[in-house]
């Protein structure tokens, strides 16, 4: 089995198109998108008319959550982006229902049994709102807590920073093993797959990873995949409700 992870879109459509465009020449069985489709960017609506189309899964974020609900816990440019972001899905349009019903129904995790693996936005002790950062290999009784709570894998994101957590405290970064890693038959893992929309490890790229899934053997790949970051830029700035910084920080991946 193959199967294309990805998270955190945040309404950007340049890079999810970018990145189903890359995903289509995997050749995947499955997609699965860990939430926060929405948020930040431009084009809410059409992000998620291309994830409820092309995606086996999809969880609910604390973006998505916010669009539901009224915000809690945002800063000022990001409240201010969901607000927006729920003004545009309650305009009339032909699928202005089925998109809400879409984010309702989303659910804060799933489980692949057979396989050990657990898909969140979060972290597997707070799915939707905990953030896993690679500084917090020095907070162990943290990442204590969710290897308690997972059998073998984790996947998540909700942090925008990729990268391999292991049972000893330690985080690699993509590049540390060359963006390709067969997991290990033994042991606990927590995988964050980065993001698509708002990428924030000085890397302005899309990102996604790949997992190949056979009897004896898991590979994990992260992908980068170039989209037009200006045009999407563009589309942000012309926005007066939308933050210049959520355009701003496209450039850099910060």
């Amino acid at each position: 089995m193959k199967r294309a992870i990805f998270s955190d879109v945040h309404s950007n459509l340049e890079a999810l198109q970018a990145v189903l465009q890359d995903i289509q020449q995997q050749e995947v069985d499955e997609i699965f998108c860990l939430g926060d489709v929405v948020g930040y960017g431009a084009n809410p609506g059409e992000c998620l008319d291309e994830v409820q189309a092309h995606c086996h899964v999809c969880l609910l974020g604390n973006h998505d959550q916010g669009a539901l609900f009224d915000p809690e816990g945002f800063n000022g440019s990001a409240e201010q982006a969901i607000y927006w972001t729920r003004d545009q899905l309650e305009r009339p349009s032909p699928r202005r229902d089925e998109r809400w019903d879409f984010l309702n129904e989303r659910p804060r995790m799933y489980r692949d049994v057979e396989n050990e693996m657990l898909f969140v936005h979060g972290s597997p002790r707070n799915p939707l709102n905990e953030y896993i950062f690679p500084e917090d290999i020095y907070n162990p009784r943290k990442l204590e807590a969710q290897f308690n709570l997972i059998t073998r894998f984790s996947f998540q994101g909700h942090t925008h920073v990729p990268g391999v957590f292991t049972e000893n405290y330690k985080f690699y970064s993509p590049e540390e093993f060359s963006y390709e890693k067969e997991l290990p038959q033994e042991g606990k893992l927590l995988i964050n797959v980065g993001s698509v929309g708002q990428p924030r490890d000085s890397d302005p790229r899309a990102c996604y990873v790949i997992l190949e899934i056979e009897p004896q053997r898991i590979l994990l790949t992260y992908r980068r995949v170039e989209y037009p970051v200006e045009k999407a830029i563009e589309k942000i700035a012309a926005i007066p409700q939308l933050d210049n910084f959520l355009a701003e920080r496209l450039r850099t991946g910060r």
